[in-house]
């Protein structure tokens, strides 16, 4: 079922869509562009019933956006009837999450855009959703933006936001968020420019950036999170949200003492030196983020083995996994007209959209 806060759809205006180009099929399969031409030029305007599903159960995302492609760029679009389920939905295998019915010579031409928008969307929240489920009461943090082109940027942190990320890294990530801004830790490069010195760009931070930010400080720079996370918690004191590990999957932080492959990188010992470091010294309020190479998978193992973590980075794993969704004409003026083992499959969750 829906989150209840989700119920609204978002209106066709917010996502700034390339109208024209849309309208002209700049971005559409070019055999999809000639049959929108070839039924116009034969003055055929067969009325179907458009089906769109996937094969992966998982979160639909993406549906408020193909809503909006087709609105803004179908030919009549007021004559389009549009049932689809809601951003957020969780989707079994094959389930109908869209039906589109009008004259197909209006909209032939957006079917490689609104599956488009519909495939990656719902790949990342289905990703994040993920995440969410394993890490428990931990924020998850989108931390994805440097390994894809800036221009998605707003699509994935809006299905970073529907599949329950807590934060993401760039403004641009939150354009369709409600009232939220980008956030982020201190990152090497602002270490590196203090000539690698974490606690001078840690109080650079400190010193410039707005009280709202979460002093989070990176630690990982001498490759010796316990002694750096301790500098700066006596440094920072209560300002100091949390400390983050980046330690590189092919080093060995020196407060390490293991010595088998499990001990390389934000390994387990590693976040429990620097935890017990920290209470040593009372600062039990200090969070630890971790971050570098985590999925799925890497943080059920740290949840189940108790690793005192509070929150987590995630980058690429958002990227890895993806659903894909298949539009089919299912009836032609009326009655069923299919290719084989594509009939008509009616969903009572799909709702009318106004």
């Amino acid at each position: 079922m829906s989150d209840p806060k989700r119920r609204h759809r978002m209106p066709p205006e917010s996502f700034q869509l390339p109208t024209e180009a849309l309208r002209t099929g700049w971005y559409s399969d070019k055999y999809f562009v000639r049959t929108r031409d070839i039924l116009i030029a034969d003055d055929r305007h067969p009325r179907v019933v458009m089906q769109v599903f996937t094969r992966r159960p998982g979160i639909a995302c993406g549906l408020d956006e193909a809503i909006a492609v087709l609105r803004l760029a179908a030919k009549r679009p007021k004559e389009l009837f549009i049932d689809a389920l809601h951003d957020g939905d969780a989707i079994s295998e094959s389930e109908t999450v869209m039906l589109i019915e009008g004259d197909y010579s209006t909209f032939a031409h957006l079917e490689t855009v609104y599956l488009g928008v519909l495939t990656r969307g719902s790949s990342i929240a289905t990703n994040v959703r993920r995440v969410v489920e394993v890490a428990g009461d931990r924020p998850v943090l989108f931390f994805s933006a440097r390994f894809d082109h800036y221009s998605v940027q707003p699509s994935d942190g809006y299905a970073a936001f529907v599949g329950g990320a807590a934060a993401v890294s760039t403004d641009a990530n939150t354009a369709w968020w409600p009232k939220q801004t980008g956030e982020g830790t201190i990152p090497h490069g602002l270490i590196a420019a203090y000539e690698g010195d974490t606690m001078a760009a840690t109080e650079a931070f400190d010193r410039h950036i707005e009280p709202s930010a979460r002093r989070i400080a990176l630690v990982d720079f001498d490759n010796d999170c316990v002694k750096t996370s301790l500098e700066v918690a006596r440094s920072l004191g209560e300002r100091l949200w949390g400390v983050r590990l980046d330690t590189a999957g092919n080093l060995r932080d020196k407060s390490v003492k293991g010595t088998g492959p499990d001990s390389y990188g934000v390994c387990a010992e590693l976040v429990w030196n620097v935890r017990r470091a920290l209470d040593a010294e009372g600062f039990r309020h200090v969070r630890i983020v971790v971050s570098g190479g985590f999925n799925v998978a890497r943080i059920a193992l740290f949840c189940e083995s108790g690793v005192p973590f509070d929150a987590v980075g995630v980058g690429t794993a958002f990227y890895k996994d993806r659903m894909e969704f298949t539009a089919d004409i299912v009836q032609v003026n009326g009655k069923p007209c299919a290719k084989v083992g594509r009939q008509l499959r009616p969903n009572p969750r799909l709702l009318r959209v106004e």
